[in-house]
């Protein structure tokens, strides 16, 4: 009798048990994007991470202000991506960012049919998840037009069961307005607040905060995305886009600053200096504290790592993006339950962030 009572037990357990699996959902997996440009180093980073990666982001297409589209994915990319089930999902932009040829665009509806409609044929062509929109220098003034254009975008987009997610420029808090300085005013009307971040909420399936280029080649020396920085843009974008639909951008590459000696843009014929950043890999930001005998410090409130080097008197200023620095920001995902992050640029990084992702 014993063994029967137990007999039972043992069903009812084992019952309760599987009931219990049944019901308890499986942990929500951390979107992982990688944005591709076509380098050598990138397809080898590519290749041998491939399956630390659920989207891979090409730099890949142009288009101007007609809506001729043209570019390339590297096929060699398309196939491993393919082999590994990962999401292929290139980037559109703007040639070089200009924004008259992007106001141009955007005001034209039979312009903008035709980058749609090659768009889509270059998705079902090869097998793309869909496209990310990554149109920057955006006026303050084309702020309706680019909507308009991303919702009819999404709306053709989903007939045809493809993604639309944009690259969204972090933009400027209330906090941070009034703008200080000529050039911040500048930022703020060109670059920053050309976003309808309510409504562009509603209308992309999902957007990569671009929590970089806090300063840049036409700043001041310093360091890609200050933590507090990316913060506060994080915080202000969540007032209006669900968490489930925000991918945090991360650097990879490393900046040097320097002082560069030219051609004047006025004259070609005369020189000037002026202090300016270089892109700098993992490998080759370390090279530069070995090459000078430089040691790197911590900042543990702006979560990264610099260094001054003295360059025969003149001070050059070293800001690395490394595994450290990648943890911190990845620990943003899961505080402010993200969609996941959108790295830039694969063939950059430490190597020790993949075992920060494992």
């Amino acid at each position: 009798m014993k063994h029967i009572f137990l007999a039972i037990a043992v069903a009812l357990m084992t019952c309760f048990v599987g009931h219990s699996h049944a019901q308890t959902q499986s942990p929500k997996k951390m979107e992982r994007l990688f944005y591709y440009g076509d380098r050598e180093s990138a397809y080898k980073s590519l290749e041998e991470h491939i399956d630390e990666i659920t989207i891979v982001a090409p730099i890949a297409y142009n288009v101007d202000a007609n809506g001729v589209v043209w570019g390339e994915v590297d096929p060699r990319v398309i196939e491993l991506a393919r082999k590994h089930d990962v999401e292929v999902m290139p980037l559109i932009h703007n040639r070089a960012f200009n924004q008259k040829l992007l106001h141009r665009l955007l005001k034209d509806p039979v312009a903008v049919d035709r980058m749609l409609r090659t768009l889509i044929h270059i998705c079902a062509q090869n097998k793309f998840a869909g496209i990310q929109f990554d149109f920057e220098d955006l006026n303050i003034n084309d702020r309706d037009p680019f909507t308009n254009m991303c919702r009819k975008a999404a709306e053709e987009f989903h007939k045809h069961g493809l993604i639309l997610s944009l690259a969204l420029v972090r933009p400027v808090t209330p906090e941070e307005s009034p703008n200080t300085t000529t050039y911040l005013a500048w930022l703020y009307e060109n670059w920053r607040a050309g976003y309808d971040l309510e409504q562009l909420g509603k209308i992309m399936d999902f957007m990569s905060l671009m929590a970089y280029a806090q300063h840049t080649g036409r700043t001041t020396p310093g360091p890609g995305g200050t933590m507090p920085w990316v913060v506060a843009g994080l915080k202000y974008v969540l007032k209006y886009v669900p968490s489930d639909k925000i991918s945090i951008g991360i650097p990879l590459s490393s900046k040097l600053w320097y002082t560069a000696f030219d051609a004047s843009p006025s004259d070609p014929s005369t020189k000037y200096a002026h202090s300016t950043a270089k892109t700098l890999n993992y490998e080759e930001a370390q090279g530069v504290l070995e090459q000078f005998n430089a040691k790197a410090h911590w900042d543990e409130k702006d979560k990264v790592n610099y260094a001054v080097v003295d360059n025969d008197g003149l001070f050059e200023y070293l800001f690395i993006s490394d595994a450290r620095s990648f943890k911190a920001k990845l620990e943003l995902v899961r505080k402010y339950n993200l969609r996941g992050f959108s790295a830039f640029v694969l063939g950059y990084e430490d190597p020790q962030i993949w075992k920060v992702i494992r």
